[in-house]
């Protein structure tokens, strides 16, 4: 069964398009990775921005972009640097697969293809970390290639624009195939940042400006007064609460108990503070057997709860101090509480430590 209205005709498409582009010269973003009119984009820089855009806000990713490309100004220099050096930038960014992907994704361009990007989206496909969308947008937008790049803020433009009632993500095939429809020969990059743009400020996700919007005439969703009500979703199951203990250890002399997560899985390669298993049934009244040494632990009060994608968490926080003597447990090492701001923590450990320290 055919979850959209009658289909839009190619002329259909290629006006909707030029409406869009229209608009796009007049009001598109100015960001920090984006090609000015008449500028050659940089694929790394395409590349990067796209990665750090992967489920995080541009209003998040500005500053980090800025510092991570002062540190790493070309795919050469990310591929040389060491791996803790490229998870020490990404700190705080959240997903950290994305950055051990993003650190393996430059050593091969490096390695296999002379630190130049492929331009095709196949070859684009065969690199650590790129998946169809950003594959596709660094197709159309660094190298002028007929392709798409369909994101949330893509999905619901033309999940509105055509009125597609099938939910997602089930409808992403769908919503894929309108787009690819829609893409001009000409000018494709500025067009798939012109979806972005337009779902970002335009039609957003409440109250979206259909006033304003250059896709208002053809938007079926707008015609029926529906167009909050897309795109439609499926419903979503939260995953189970898990709960946990964190332990920091503070020396005499100001140092602060770390030690490094295993390379892979959740948060893997970032630092942490020594932390429990993190389970559905973990038993708080029995958290003092997994500290990492013996010591007069204290239990701050309250919790620090944070959500990953696939489930929430509740960490109980123990603190203890300890003599100026006292070596590090079996894969730890003690860091001046000076030096915290340089590692590799993410979020979940800063709210931790802000708990146990104070800020």
């Amino acid at each position: 069964m055919v979850s959209v209205l009658d289909a839009p005709s190619k002329t259909d498409s290629t006006e909707s398009a030029a409406a869009l582009l229209a608009w796009y010269d007049r009001h598109r973003r100015a960001l920090p990775w984006r090609a000015l009119p008449g500028e050659t984009p940089d694929p790394y820089r395409v590349w990067l921005s796209e990665i750090m855009l992967q489920q995080t806000t541009v209003t998040a990713v500005k500053p980090y972009y800025e510092r991570f490309l002062a540190r790493f100004p070309t795919v050469e220099a990310l591929a040389q640097a060491p791996q803790e050096a490229v998870m020490q930038a990404w700190a705080g960014l959240g997903y950290y697969s994305r950055a051990r992907n993003l650190h393996a994704c430059a050593k091969m361009v490096v390695a296999v293809h002379g630190g130049r990007f492929p331009a095709e989206e196949k070859a684009l496909l065969s690199l650590p970390g790129i998946g169809a969308y950003t594959a596709g947008a660094i197709a159309a937008i660094a190298f002028g290639k007929v392709a798409v790049a369909v994101d949330g803020n893509v999905e619901r433009v033309m999940s509105r624009l055509h009125a597609v009632t099938e939910p997602l993500p089930s409808a992403k095939p769908l919503i894929r195939e309108l787009t690819l429809a829609m893409v001009p020969q000409r000018r494709p990059g500025d067009f798939a940042q012109a979806l972005m743009d337009l779902g970002a400020t335009i039609c957003t996700p409440k109250k979206p400006a259909c006033v304003l919007c250059p896709l208002a005439l053809p938007c079926r969703a707008r015609a029926a007064a529906l167009a909050e009500t897309f795109p439609r979703k499926e419903t979503k199951t939260t995953g189970r609460l898990r709960r946990g203990a964190a332990f920091v250890a503070l020396r005499a002399d100001g140092r602060v108990l770390l030690r490094t997560r295993p390379p892979k899985g959740l948060l893997g390669g970032m630092a942490e503070v020594p932390v429990s298993d993190w389970r559905h049934d973990y038993a708080i009244s029995e958290a003092l057997r997994d500290a990492p040494l013996a010591g007069p632990w204290r239990r701050a009060p309250g919790t620090v709860r944070h959500v990953f994608t696939h489930f929430p968490l509740e960490l109980a926080v123990f603190t203890a101090t300890f003599g100026i003597d006292t070596a590090p447990p079996a894969g730890g090492r003690w860091v001046p509480r000076h030096d915290l701001a340089g590692e590799a923590l993410p979020n979940v450990m800063r709210k931790v430590l802000e708990k146990a320290l104070g800020g």
